[in-house]
């Protein structure tokens, strides 16, 4: 067959079997007899065979394949998100087609036809900052497609999710900071669109109310996650007249720029003014110095959203639930936030 593409009929031809019986065994119908199902895939991939997945779609009204749309790659959280779904995917029996919205609603929207295209069976969506319409995420629930939503929900749509506890996580960084004695605590906020900007703010906001600290509105300063403004935004908290003692960064490379704006005005950390971020990214732990920070279980994030998805999958629509996962984080404690009399970690 040299020169020849692998077909269904040639296989079934090959070993005198119907077409409909090569199709269920490569796609391990349970109808198919064991020896079958191992003749058929040993000479489906002697011969090379590649499945179309197209006209197998017709055949099952699935196309085994499932998708994911990410925000940015910038940090190293949602790669590792990524890692969690591909294997759990793969254990489950789906491929799974990655897409990356850098940060756009405009590419969030192309993503999402993309997706509708390779008519996947389902899809797993953390919005980006400038997400404020859900139709283009409607559309999937309309034609019978199961969306689970992780780290960046949308709140409009009673879908799965997958999320971390963002209000615990934050009150703990918080508190951490006030027990090594900061009082004046400033926060580099996410953008109000994002739902988890606002459980953080909250955990930060109860943590100053338990103990007691006046809430200072000019140290509260939301951000648009544009890198290039941290710079701006960490000077001008520098230059208050009662400057902060310490901060609380939405996310690490926010953390790690102030980092690097601070120490560059002179300012030692954390004497004169520590700093605390949230994801744990690897570059956290190398920096000078080593950035205190919340661990989140991103691979796990991912499996997650996967066994929610595939369990909606195999659902009949009015059966649909959408079910809150609320995974824990762990509280890093780095050079940091740590004073030079203590030796504790976490």
């Amino acid at each position: 067959m040299k020169g020849h593409q692998t077909t269904i009929v040639d296989i079934a031809k090959l070993l005198n079997i119907s077409k409909s019986t090569v199709s269920r065994a490569l796609t391990g119908h349970p109808s198919i007899k064991k020896e079958t199902k191992e003749a058929v895939l040993e000479l489906a991939q002697k011969l090379d065979y590649q499945r179309n997945m197209h006209a197998l779609s017709l055949i099952t009204r699935k196309s085994n394949t499932l998708g994911i749309i990410v925000p940015e790659f910038i940090t190293g959280y949602f790669p590792k998100v990524i890692i969690g779904a591909q294997e759990a995917a793969a254990m489950a029996g789906y491929n799974l087609i990655i897409s990356q919205s850098n940060e756009s609603y405009a590419t969030e929207v192309e993503n999402t036809k993309v997706m509708l295209a390779n008519q996947v069976d389902g899809v797993m969506i953390s919005m980006t900052k400038e997400t404020r319409n859900f139709d283009h995420f409607s559309v999937f629930g309309r034609k019978g497609i199961p969306v689970v939503f992780y780290n960046r929900i949308c709140e409009e749509l009673e879908t799965p999710r997958v999320i971390v506890d963002d209000y615990d996580a934050a009150f703990r960084i918080v508190e951490h900071l006030i027990k090594t004695g900061k009082k004046r605590i400033a926060h580099l906020a996410g953008p109000s669109t994002l739902s988890m900007s606002s459980r953080r703010l909250n955990g930060y906001l109860a943590a100053l109310k338990k103990y007691k600290i006046q809430v200072s509105d000019e140290l509260i300063i939301p951000y648009d996650l544009d890198m290039d403004k941290v710079k701006i935004y960490v000077n001008h908290l520098l230059q208050l007249k009662k400057r902060p003692d310490a901060l609380f960064a939405i996310n690490d490379p926010t953390a790690i720029e102030a980092i690097q704006v601070i120490k560059k005005a002179g300012f030692k950390i954390p004497r004169d003014i520590a700093v605390a971020g949230f994801t744990n990214d690897s570059i956290s732990a190398l920096i000078e110095p080593s950035l205190t920070t919340i661990s989140q279980p991103a691979e796990k994030i991912g499996a997650t959203a996967v066994e929610l998805l595939v369990d909606q999958i195999n659902r009949p629509r009015n059966q649909w639930k959408p079910i809150i996962k609320v995974l824990k984080t762990e509280l890093i404690i780095r050079d940091s936030t740590r004073p030079a009399t203590t030796n504790n970690r976490s």
